[in-house]
């Protein structure tokens, strides 16, 4: 009979297992929480990247000298875009950046040296390090269609933009957003 009780597990040992067992359930449900807090989260941000704040990365030197190849940026979907607002669009299911020169309504007329007017203004551009007529194959002075918008890239000369008919006015239901944040590299941090 003593040789029975010795296989019996003392009090302590019942607690000590008992304990083991608490931590282990405890352990389980804190991971079970922190994965599906992680899935959430995940989640929520998957949601605003796509649906508010874009993030996109520049490829490419047509946005030069503002914007440089492998940057990084975001892009607003709830911004209003006015003209010199750069912004992300759609185009043979590709995502360019280009700048904003005029709206639906709006006439364009690009001069010999390279220079942009807007419904016979000269539009001021602080922007661009050089004027330049670069590809353009249509008929200038140009009216903008409505609901569409004439954009242009920075670095005029070889930007492949509204001045060529291959690309033309961008619809604005194919405009992403509004880029207004450079994010990478941290040293190239700044809203634009």
């Amino acid at each position: 009979m003593s040789e029975k009780r010795r296989d019996l597990p003392t009090t302590a040992q019942l607690e000590a297992e008992m304990k083991r067992l608490r931590y282990k359930e405890r352990f389980a449900k804190s991971v079970r929480s922190t994965i599906a807090s992680l899935i959430v989260v995940t989640a929520l941000a998957i949601i605003i990247s796509t649906m508010l704040l874009p993030v996109l990365r520049v490829t490419g030197t047509s946005m030069t000298p503002t914007l440089q190849n492998d940057e990084v940026l975001l892009c607003s979907k709830l911004s209003a875009y006015e003209q010199g607002d750069i912004v992300a669009f759609y185009y043979n299911n590709k995502v360019l950046l280009k700048r904003i020169i005029a709206k639906g309504g709006s006439v364009v007329d690009i001069k010999e040296d390279g220079q942009v007017y807007v419904d016979d203004q000269k539009i001021d551009e602080p922007y661009i390090s050089e004027s330049a007529l670069g590809e353009c194959d249509i008929e200038l002075p140009y009216k903008v269609p409505e609901n569409r918008i004439f954009v242009m890239g920075d670095h005029r000369a070889v930007s492949i933009d509204s001045r060529s008919t291959s690309v033309g006015c961008i619809a604005e239901e194919n405009v992403i957003g509004k880029v207004f944040l450079v994010v990478w590299p941290l040293k190239n941090i700044r809203f634009l």
